[in-house]
């Protein structure tokens, strides 16, 4: 009988770890929907690309009070989850503060390290909910951030509150078994809790068995709750705190204003602009012309635009400093990433019950991003400049061009008016090289 709490918690601890790998290989799998695109080059400055965004949240402290918030969330979700090695070696062998023996002196300070940033992050994610609900920062609430996306940032705020107290609540019942019963071999006197022992004022004068039921109720219930929430960043903008890693490692390093060109239509433009080049000789020209020019879905789009997809953290700054959006156009760059992502889940679904993909009448432009969004972008790269991750929806803006121009000749009129003056005129105006030189007969 003393096996079975060990014996429930293996239990809970291997069905969570195995549900949290299973989200993570569908996360991959659709990932790998995409092209394919070669991001190995120059490994030491994407790593230290990866060092300064996604560890020293460098452009997270551009705004300093919310950065500064932010870093210390994101310190302590890392920095108290060190105890989960302790508390999965105490559930797994029936122990309790297992480490505290081998680490000594150390033991205390970890402890009370663990505490005062719970304590920071409670305080922190405070602030955040009354920035988002009170305040109302208004990229928090443009058109694209209801039902779902809304409750779901909301709901992020809550668990990380509920997890932190729930770690200083154990702690705190810890503590006064330690102090006022100080015969009970099991909770050793060891630790510093320079937080909870001012809420176990709360607790004084309760029972033991009390108070061993407040501690053991909150033990089980951090654990399942970290568990809980390890699952359902599948389904939550929080996925970047696993993604932002290979995201920002795996980043676009080419200058911001550089464009991808499509290779045949290069070596085809350079070819017609080489005197040298005979226009009759076949062999001159590459003969590989891609299935399709840019991309109308998920699958036309390269792997590391699916990816940034799902590392969006949803925080809007993109949105905020776009120049189209300012001027009231429709085009929100936070949206472009949600709805890629909405419909390679759509995708991912699609091909996992049907072991393919099985047409269902729909694609990305159209039935989730509109032409009107796609045509509203500048192209100015202050979406790019801005996210915090190195998250790129210019380049799923431009992808998404090709496609309309090349495939579907479906740019907009004065686009359009332009493109046939370059062909048929040479340039953007629609006068031939010979009207655009009258001027000079006047002089």
């Amino acid at each position: 009988m003393e096996y079975i709490p060990n014996f429930i918690f293996a239990l809970i601890f291997f069905v969570g770890v195995s549900v949290f790998i299973r989200n993570i290989r569908k996360v991959i799998l659709n990932i790998k929907l995409g092209k394919k695109s070669d991001r190995s080059d120059q490994l030491l400055k994407r790593a230290r690309n990866m060092a300064l965004l996604a560890f020293g949240q460098s452009k997270m402290i551009r705004r300093p009070i919310v950065g500064i918030l932010h870093l210390i969330v994101y310190l302590g979700f890392i920095i108290i989850n060190i105890e989960l090695l302790e508390i999965i070696i105490d559930g797994l062998l029936g122990t309790h503060r297992v480490l505290a023996p081998f680490l000594g002196g150390a033991y205390d300070i970890l402890i009370g390290t663990f505490e005062y940033f719970a304590f920071l992050v409670i305080i922190s994610v405070f602030i955040f909910w009354i920035r988002r609900n009170i305040i109302r920062v208004k990229r928090f609430w443009n058109k694209e951030m209801v039902g779902w996306p809304k409750l779901d940032a909301d709901l992020i705020l809550y668990f990380e509150v509920i997890l932190m107290s729930l770690f200083l609540l154990m702690n705190a019942s810890d503590y006064l078994i330690q102090t006022n019963y100080p015969l009970q071999e099991e909770y050793i006197k060891v630790g510093y809790f320079p937080i909870s022992k001012f809420l176990a004022f709360f607790l004084n004068g309760i029972s033991l068995e009390s108070l061993v039921l407040i501690e053991r109720t909150s033990w089980w219930l951090h654990i399942i709750g970290i568990l809980f929430f390890a699952n359902y960043l599948y389904y939550s903008k929080h996925l970047h705190i696993i993604l932002a890693f290979p995201n920002t490692f795996f980043a676009n390093l080419e200058a911001k204003g550089r464009f991808k060109n499509i290779k045949s239509i290069t070596e085809e433009v350079k070819l017609m602009m080489d005197p040298n080049n005979d226009p009759y000789n076949n062999n001159s020209i590459d003969q590989s012309v891609p299935d399709k020019f840019g991309a109308s879905d998920v699958m036309d789009l390269e792997w590391i635009q699916l990816m940034n997809a799902y590392t969006c953290t949803e925080c809007g700054r993109c949105t905020s400093v776009c120049p189209a959006n300012q001027t009231g156009k429709t085009l929100s760059p936070r949206k472009i990433m949600m709805d890629t992502r909405d419909r390679l889940e759509e995708v991912g679904k699609n091909i996992a019950m049907n072991g393919e993909f099985k047409e269902d009448g729909k694609q990305l432009i159209k039935h989730y991003i509109m032409p009107e969004e796609i045509w509203a972008c500048t192209s100015c790269n202050a979406c790019v400049e801005e996210c915090p991750i190195d998250i790129d929806p210019l380049s799923i803006i431009m992808s998404i061009r090709q496609y309309l121009v090349m495939e579907k000749s479906e740019a907009p009129a004065d686009l359009n008016n332009m493109m046939s003056n370059i062909e048929n005129n040479g340039a953007p105006w629609p006068f031939n090289q010979q009207d655009r030189l009258n001027w000079v007969q006047e002089l």
